[in-house]
């Protein structure tokens, strides 16, 4: 998820009674709700960054170490501020501090997992990527919940808005996880009563803003395809157009040693090549099927 969720979950979290537990209680759940984001520092080094986020930082190694290390800045932090004079509101707690960044750790981990974008949750035992096709990366009612939750509280003075709206998003991740596991048995029957077959890979995974439609996309082979999903409906749309892999062309061998071609090709989930000619020789380019067309979603290289 974006990190405008994870700020409001580690903020409601707060707000429905756990900042009270210990002397920076609140920036503890909502910087631990956050921390494993601590990798897009990738972006100001040579290293291509889809090949690395989410792996390192989000893996079962991390999940362990992020919390400790935090909690740890925490102590620091209380002593220096005690040593000058601070006393703050309520006493540190390193027990209930620990706790606390599990708590946002765990969420951050839990929240990117339920997106099509993919999370390495085994990390560095295991580096395959774990999908919940649940809920799009940026879902703007679960901000609209957990804000007027985090507000409410602040302006009432009494925690239960903020346990209500977590309640809310709870019971919302939890439909759908269940309407995506439900769409994607339903995608898959019906494609094999089309074809006879079972495809060899789907996704049927969320779309921007509208919780009731999702994105479909079928493996068959030497090409993919794509269509919709609609609850309103109970159907699938399948689109005519097929969409080659290209995986046989003679310029791929020529370009997957490439580094951001490479990189780009552990990340990926359902690539396809793109050959065309340019002035200064062949562009090659991977893309996937989830993010066509977008911005950073693709990696590409010339032939010469």
């Amino acid at each position: 998820m974006d990190n405008v969720c994870h700020t409001l979950v580690g903020a409601a979290c707060g707000a429905a009674g756990l900042n009270r537990r210990t002397r920076f209680g609140a920036a503890t759940l909502m910087i631990s709700a956050n921390i494993p984001d601590v990798d897009v520092l990738v972006f100001a080094t040579n290293t291509p960054w889809i090949e690395f986020r989410r792996g390192w930082t989000h893996g079962i190694v991390a999940q362990l170490t992020l919390p400790i290390a935090l909690t740890g800045v925490f102590w620091l932090l209380d002593r220096f501020t005690r040593a000058r004079g601070t006393d703050g509101d309520r006493p540190f707690h390193a027990g209930w501090s620990l706790a606390l960044s599990f708590v946002g750790v765990y969420t951050h981990v839990f929240l990117d997992y339920l997106n099509n974008y993919g999370v390495r949750l085994a990390t560095p035992f295991s580096w395959q990527w774990f999908y919940g096709d649940a809920i799009f990366i940026v879902d703007p009612w679960m901000w609209i919940a957990l804000a007027v939750g985090v507000w409410m509280t602040g302006t009432r003075g009494r925690s239960m808005p903020a346990r209500v709206s977590l309640a809310v998003v709870t019971g919302y991740i939890v439909v759908m996880l269940t309407s995506g596991w439900a769409a994607r048995g339903i995608v898959s029957n019906a494609w094999k009563e089309a074809h006879g077959v079972e495809p060899r890979a789907l996704m049927v995974g969320p779309v921007p803003l509208w919780p009731f439609s999702r994105q479909v996309i079928i493996d068959a082979g030497d090409h993919y395809e794509t269509g919709t999903f609609s609850w309103l409906r109970a159907a699938v749309t399948f689109y005519p157009e097929q969409i080659l892999k290209n995986f046989e062309a003679p310029q791929i061998a020529a370009v997957r040693a490439d580094p951001n071609i490479r990189a780009f090709l552990v990340w990926s989930r359902f690539p396809y090549w793109t050959i065309e000619p340019s002035p200064d020789g062949t562009r090659v380019t991977v893309s996937d099927m989830r993010f066509p067309g977008r911005n950073g979603f693709a990696a590409s290289t010339i032939l010469r």
